[in-house]
């Protein structure tokens, strides 16, 4: 799905701004009265995008499960008339149902990936109606997984829901990201992929373009960073040379231009040139070894939840330059376009992860949930979709190096080894260039799915989860671990989570738990025992920044493993952390 782009050809309509909104009061009301079908009635205003769950003082809004309805008009403009006419949302989180002047045009399962319908043929000429009923329940044939609880009881109103679900962030619901009318001449460019290698200084560009018609004249350039034509082509699939081609490199990245004419159609796709390859100790881009170093992140801010914000994104960019960071993980769900294409821009490597997240049990419950009532054959079909979704999504973008198709599954389970073989099996059909992997939180001895993968990532917890407050067990704990890893499977080896909760401003001499001073211990120790295992790759701290998380003892106002506050600012680890990856290579 190519991502709506301004010029002469096609031009974009931003539907952003306050919607009108409502609650639904109990479970598809809204559906059986066919509120789509007039205008919502005791609405209250509500930000698009954003979350809605921290925009009011209304703790049933916050918490709430089941349905909520968006409403907004708008015109179509004369200039188009006679232009295919195609409405896109960004995300919405997590079901969509979409009406135009009181017709269902199209609907969409998946909170993090976007999704469009021609509305040629529906839309006025003049005013239009836009109802979009949106759902955050999540259930096992969804991602993340989740599932349902009635609770009944002389306490609670009757029907009343529990959503249940077994991962660490808040459950934020709404239009997460921008919504569009866009235009496009009725023939048009449909969709391109690209793909490079190198050969000594030269760069092979191998790109194959689809459109909705016959084929008939197309033309095609590709453009430096100066917009001089390096190379072109008169064919819909086509290698083209580019001489002396300069690299898309971590930290330096240089994008060319795939300049494509179709007709009436125009169309501009910003690309980098780079290679992948893997060692057993390495990973190299561009054949030079790349350490990771860098965070899992989540979208999240104050109020928006996680709405996109362009500033917050803006500032996290300048955040990891500034600490010298070089790469993230996109945990635990592919994040907005707009944050991809600064990636791109900025030279910033991305692991790409999708939302399967949640299969496992937080409660230390022992039964399997690779079963027929939970995880099952429902679930890996939609799983398998998303990552179509997500491969169309960004398989042209550079700053992307690896997929990584699940967190903390509970893979010591037998049964999740064939799930995840027939999920990289699927990966692979799709992309056999860029390596796979999967961020694991279980024994060693008791994994049954990193065999598959191309790069071992894992999740430890050392001094936190697992020796709370014991300093001096990280080192060694964590290099055995890390030593078995690599044993067992040969491949090289991320750490992509290891941290402690952290209440900025708290501080402690001698360090303890939760104070700044720990934090900085911790994490220094962890990068010990990392520093003398040749085949460990990269260090991904936990978390980027502070986040919201759902309500409980163990959660004071949410995860507190930031480096960063939620307000992006440092604490005291920043520093430190600083100091150590600016003087890596």
């Amino acid at each position: 799905m190519l991502f709506p782009v301004d010029n002469e050809a096609r031009q974009i309509k931003e539907l952003n701004g306050i919607w009108k909104f409502k609650r639904d009061n109990y479970y598809k009301q809204g559906f059986e009265e066919k509120w789509f079908e007039k205008p919502l009635e005791d609405v209250i205003d509500m930000p698009v995008p954003s979350s809605y769950n921290d925009i009011t003082t209304d703790q049933e809004l916050r918490d709430h499960v089941g349905w909520v309805w968006y409403e907004r008009k708008f015109a179509v403009p004369r200039l188009w008339k006679d232009q295919r006419l195609v409405l896109r949302f960004g995300s919405v989180t997590h079901h969509a149902v979409i009406y135009l002047n009181g017709k269902e045009i199209t609907r969409h399962k998946g909170g993090f990936l976007p999704f469009e319908a021609d509305v040629t043929e529906m839309a006025n000429e003049g005013e239009n109606r836009l109802t979009v009923a949106v759902g955050n329940i999540l259930e096992w044939d969804c991602l993340p997984v989740g599932h349902i609880e009635y609770v009944r009881d002389e306490m609670h109103p009757e029907g009343q829901m529990e959503q249940k679900f077994d991962f660490d962030f808040f459950n934020y619901s709404g239009i997460h990201r921008p919504v569009r009318l866009y235009c496009t001449p009725k023939e048009y460019i449909e969709d391109i992929s690209v793909r490079t290698t190198v050969d000594d200084k030269d760069g092979m560009v191998h790109y194959e373009i689809k459109t909705n018609a016959e084929e008939k004249f197309i033309k095609v350039y590709i453009r430096d960073e100066k917009n001089q034509v390096v190379a072109e082509s008169n064919e819909m699939k086509d290698m083209v040379l580019v001489k002396d081609a300069q690299l898309w490199q971590p930290g330096s990245a240089y994008l060319y231009k795939l300049d494509i004419y179709f007709g009436q159609d125009h169309y501009t796709l910003p690309f980098g040139i780079r290679t992948i390859q893997l060692t057993e100790k390495q990973f190299l881009i561009n054949g030079k070894p790349f350490y990771f170093k860098g965070f899992g992140k989540h979208e999240d801010s104050d109020i928006r939840g996680k709405g996109l914000d362009e500033a917050l994104n803006v500032r996290d960019c300048e955040l990891l330059k500034w600490i010298g960071a070089n790469s993230f993980r996109t945990s635990h769900y592919p994040y907005a376009e707009e944050m991809m294409q600064m990636a791109d821009q900025k030279g910033i490597v991305v692991i790409d992860e999708v939302p399967a997240v949640g299969m496992n049990f937080f409660d230390g419950e022992n039964g399997g949930i690779f079963t027929e009532d939970k995880v099952n054959e429902k679930t890996l079909a939609y799983h398998k979709q998303v990552l179509k979704e997500l491969y169309q999504r960004d398989k042209n973008h550079p700053c992307v190096v690896m997929w990584s198709i699940t967190n903390e599954p509970h893979s010591s389970e037998e049964a999740s080894r064939n799930y995840f073989e027939e999920v990289t099996k699927y990966i692979r059909k799709l992309d056999s260039e860029r390596p796979i992997t999967g961020t694991m939180n279980v024994d060693v001895e008791e994994d049954k799915i990193s065999q598959f993968f191309d790069v071992v990532c894992i999740n430890r917890y050392f001094g936190w989860y697992v020796g709370a407050g014991k300093i001096e067990r990280i080192y060694p704990s964590l290099k055995t671990d890390l030593i078995k890893w690599h044993e067992k499977y040969g491949k090289p080896v991320i750490v992509t989570e290891y941290g402690a909760d952290t209440i900025a401003g708290l501080h402690k001499l001698p360090e303890v738990i939760f104070s700044e001073e720990y934090q900085k211990r911790c994490i220094e120790e962890n990068n010990k025992a990392m520093d003398e295992c040749d085949f460990v790759i990269g260090e991904h701290i936990w978390a980027f920044a502070d986040f919201m998380t759902a309500f409980g003892l163990k959660r004071v106002d949410g995860n507190k493993k930031g480096i960063f506050t939620r307000e992006r600012q440092p604490k005291t680890a920043a520093f430190a952390i600083r100091e150590r990856w600016r003087k890596m290579l």
